[in-house]
């Protein structure tokens, strides 16, 4: 998996996170969704990945997903900044994942408070 990241989207959410955000999470969150298929995509800030968590191709964060929520992404996506709307946008060449992208802190350094953009 590649992550691609336009220049707003990272001033944004180095904004948001802190001039110190290492990394992201990508993950489907299925939290209260019903089901394990049905879910949004998130992005969690993270000082590292999760026991089993791979890597991503990305910069200028680091980017880590569960191998088993790899499924429900295309091989190449990008983050980027839609001010019309105050939000983040995740995509693909084949698809727009959301226009809200949920993102939320989940540093065990930073707030863990869920943050909806």
């Amino acid at each position: 998996m590649k992550m691609e990241w336009s220049a707003e989207a990272v001033r944004r959410l180095r904004e948001k996170f802190g001039a110190e955000v290492r990394g992201f999470r990508l993950v489907y969150d299925t939290e209260g969704c019903g089901c394990a298929v049905n879910g949004v995509p998130a992005l969690w800030s993270a000082d590292r990945p999760e026991p089993g968590d791979v890597a991503a191709e990305s910069d200028p964060f680091a980017l880590w997903h569960d191998p088993r929520h790899a499924v429900f992404f295309d091989e190449v996506l990008r983050v980027s900044f839609l001010p019309e709307r105050q939000s983040f946008r995740l995509s693909s060449d084949s698809q727009t994942y959301t226009t809200r992208l949920v993102l939320a802190d989940r540093r065990r350094t930073g707030a863990a408070a869920e943050n909806r953009n």
